[in-house]
């Protein structure tokens, strides 16, 4: 680790990229003449890695397709021609070219720029995008609107870092060959999308490519064509009707082209003029066209470049633009270093698996993001990437589950979303013990309301057969994958946020909790905390400070959303006037939600007060960094405190519920 510079920050001089800093939007790039391309190309990419490198953010997919965006939005009459990009940590080119080159440094910030596309954002942000694999049903919804209304302009959709492992996409690339649209579909083909690629025609596409002979002659057939003027317009096109029969034989047109698309590639995604070119001729056709390009991840960066796992997908802070290495920031030195939830997690499971041969893992293209590389490194055979599609790891879980194994499927909170249905359908109505381990849940961060695994306790509670649970540190998470691993009656869900625990002393051994059971954190007389996960131990922080006031609150760690520890519920009602739960997730429907409805139905002599705390029902939280947003939402202690000051000056009776 190195040193942060005393003089530190965080912004460039854009007087240092020439041409970069007369560009405002994509007219002005568009008046540059097609030799400056190349330099314009390069400007971006420094300034990029010189801004990233000060402030952290997502990195190696957009040094990728620098050449593609600046020669899309010179080719592409934009923001008139819309162009949808895929897995938006792809798009910082996009954002440096539209307008918002000047405010980079402000990324991923609270109040600053989007980590990802934001349509609130920018006019040039024609589709948000958090999540991957959606561009192309976008696209054509967005192409189809076009047609309806009688207007003309192209639509683009840039998909690729790993996308095309979703079956999403294949589902909309069907239906653009039905409808048989003006639609131009650009693959990047990077071979990866976090790590590296699990895609199969990925690696098809990469033998094709080492066919050199037959792209040799093709590529020079287009060069001269080039050189022809109109005549070579015309040229290309029937060059193109011609090749058909042979290019679905010998490259990997073979399966857009059974889709219905005009399949054209692969071609150098480096080449800024060659791919301007390769665009205008698209604009020419009718029908769906799927252009295929390949390019290099964290191109021109070298760090990145010899980043094999991961290519420096992303950089969590200031970082040496040089090795690529972190540096730390002053007073960073000497403090005690306190695990992240993943790494327990991905460490506790290593441990089970070694001990129970019937454990594997299941992961949708993000080992490292939730440790499950450990895994895979320690014992092979019994991990399972399946790349961005959530749907069928759940699925796939539960196939394994049939034949006795114990699937523990690692999945980030959000993306968990998509596979809702596979969990209803495959795995509960069947009553298979497939465990799921959500990371990112509650608010995560910098990454925004694409990332914050707000709604998870919502989503599974409903579930019926769903056991879900919530940890309230790292040390009870390791206990919490033991017992999610021994159930074995139906699914079990355990969730944890984002990020270091709280550095509680760690067990070696493991425990095997009773389900449905809570304990006793604190005790008090006035009020009672009913927490969540990792609300438990702030909740007995803020019972600290009301103690200091002279309020004296007990504090419960629920540790089970379902089932309710409901013995502990009707002893806490027949104490208490005022209950308050808190937890990291909506107050809809979440846990807060699940005590209310139970105490509703008990015939109480007197029902007491319930007050739900958490993150707000009808508001997307923005990014910024975890702590602050809490802090705003009064989710640390000192706003935990304050919300049950509050409650409890509000005079008894009022009402059964109270939400904040």
């Amino acid at each position: 680790m190195e040193e942060l510079p005393a003089d530190y920050e965080g912004i460039v001089n854009i007087d240092n990229y020439p041409l970069l800093k007369t560009i405002d939007s994509p007219h002005d790039l568009r008046r540059l003449e097609p030799g400056q391309l190349r330099q314009v190309c390069n400007e971006v990419r420094e300034y990029m890695v010189d801004v990233i490198c000060q402030v952290g953010g997502h990195f190696g997919a957009g040094l990728g397709v620098v050449e593609l965006t600046v020669a899309a939005h010179y080719a592409f009459n934009t923001p008139q021609d819309r162009i949808v990009i895929d897995t938006g940590h792809q798009a910082y080119p996009h954002k440096i070219l539209t307008g918002r080159k000047e405010l980079l440094h402000t990324i991923r910030k609270k109040g600053g720029l989007s980590p990802f596309l934001k349509r609130s954002e920018s006019e040039y942000d024609v589709f948000g995008a958090g999540h991957a694999t959606t561009s192309i049903s976008a696209a054509l919804g967005i192409a189809t609107a076009r047609d309806l209304a009688g207007k003309d302009f192209n639509v683009v959709a840039v998909i690729g870092d790993g996308a095309m492992t979703g079956g999403m996409a294949y589902e909309a690339m069907n239906n653009c060959g039905l409808q048989k649209r003006k639609i131009i579909v650009v693959l990047n083909d990077n071979k990866m999308s976090i790590a590296p690629n699990v895609w199969a025609i990925s690696n098809y596409f990469t033998q094709i490519a080492q066919t050199t002979v037959a792209q040799k002659i093709r590529n020079r057939v287009w060069d001269l064509a080039g050189e022809m003027g109109s005549w070579g317009d015309r040229f290309r096109q029937i060059a193109s009707r011609l090749e058909g029969g042979v290019r679905a034989v010998v490259t990997p047109g073979i399966l857009f082209e059974a889709l219905g698309f005009h399949y054209f590639g692969p071609e150098n995604g480096h080449n800024v003029n060659k791919l301007v070119d390769l665009f205008n001729f698209a604009k020419t056709i009718d029908g769906p066209v799927l252009l295929h390009v390949t390019t290099e991840k964290g191109k021109g960066f070298a760090p990145a470049e010899a980043d094999a796992s991961q290519r420096l997908h992303a950089l969590g802070g200031p970082t040496d633009k040089i090795t690529g290495k972190a540096i730390s920031l002053p007073g960073a030195n000497g403090l005690k270093k306190v695990p992240k939830y993943q790494n327990v997690f991905g460490k506790a499971l290593v441990e089970i698996a070694q001990k129970n041969e019937r454990v594997v893992g299941i992961t949708a293209a993000m080992p490292d993001g939730t440790s499950l590389d450990l895994l895979q490194k320690e014992l092979p055979n019994r991990f399972f990437d399946v790349g961005i599609a959530e749907e069928h790891a759940v699925t796939f879980a539960a196939g394994m589950a049939t034949e006795g194994a114990i699937p523990v499927v690692a999945i980030y909170s959000t993306f968990l979303q998509r596979g809702f249905d596979q969990i209803v359908h495959d795995c509960s109505i069947q009553h298979l013990p497939v465990v799921f381990a959500l990371d990112r849940a509650g608010i995560a961060g910098n990454d925004g309301p694409t990332h914050h695994g707000a709604l998870d306790l919502s989503y599974l509670r409903i579930i019926q057969d769903m056991v879900v649970m919530a940890p309230k540190d790292e040390s009870e998470l390791r206990d919490m994958l033991y017992t999610a691993v021994q159930y074995g009656r139906g699914p079990i869900a355990l969730r944890y946020p984002r990020g270091e625990g709280f550095g509680v002393p760690m067990s070696e051994t493991f425990t095997e909790l009773p389900i449905g059971k809570s304990e006793r954190l604190r005790e008090g007389t006035d009020v009672a905390i009913l927490a969540i996960g990792d609300m438990a131990w702030r909740a007995v922080a803020a019972a600290e400070l009301l103690a200091a006031e002279g309020i004296h609150a007990e504090v419960i760690n629920a540790r089970f959303v379902k089932p309710l520890d409901t013995a502990m519920i009707d002893e806490i009602a027949g104490r208490f006037h005022k209950i308050i739960t808190v937890e990291n997730n909506v107050v809809a429907g979440g846990f807060g939600s699940a005590v209310l409805e139970y105490i509703a139905s008990q015939p109480y002599h007197q029902h007491p007060d319930v007050m739900v705390h958490g993150l707000p029902a009808n508001i997307f939280v923005e990014h910024g960094d975890s702590d602050e947003l809490l802090a705003e939402l009064d989710l640390l202690p000192p706003g935990i405190a304050k919300v049950v000051k509050r409650f409890i000056d509000l005079p008894h009776g009022i009402g059964d519920l109270v939400t904040v």
